[in-house]
């Protein structure tokens, strides 16, 4: 009895040369047969992990507000800390271990995440500060700021946190 792995496996051509190892090379504009390499490709694996792990983070700051504040009953000034700083634990264990490949997570690093994040913070606002002074509408300076504290959080991150020196 003959198998097929899948529908396009049973109905598409059988040259070999469109097979790599198990699986079929991809054609067309979706599938690049040329593969990224080099400082980059590196760079923007690791801008994608960061940015991934930040939207988990946000997800953690979001539930455990709403957990701290509504259910628990809270009040909002304690809520919001604990929240931030649970999302800030969240993001330095990933980052360390997925994003930036660190085997044993150190005080030291978490310390200097802590300082970097506030240091984003400080980005954010004085952008939003800054660009709604200039007229700028509030969403999009804050979508800007954003943007300006992630660029911030990341160079930090990157180059001091989990730099050479901060191993």
């Amino acid at each position: 009895m003959q198998r097929f792995g899948t529908f396009s496996d049973r109905t598409s051509d059988r040259d070999p040369s469109e097979r790599v190892g198990n699986t079929r090379k991809r054609k067309g504009v979706f599938f690049r047969t040329r593969s990224m390499s080099g400082p980059l490709a590196a760079l923007s694996g690791l801008v994608l992990r960061f940015a991934v792990v930040g939207v988990g983070g946000v997800l953690v700051n979001t539930v455990t507000l709403f957990a701290l504040y509504r259910w628990a009953h809270w009040p909002l000034l304690a809520a919001s800390p604990v929240a931030v700083e649970l999302a800030v634990v969240h993001n330095y264990l990933l980052n360390d271990r997925w994003t930036f490949a660190v085997s044993t997570p150190s005080l030291r690093r978490f310390l200097k995440f802590n300082v970097s994040v506030l240091g984003g913070l400080a980005v954010n606002v004085m952008a939003v500060w800054l660009l709604e002074r200039l007229g700028i509408h509030l969403l999009l300076a804050n979508g800007i700021g954003i943007a300006a504290a992630f660029a911030a959080n990341f160079a930090a991150s990157a180059g001091w946190v989990w730099g050479r020196q901060g191993r």
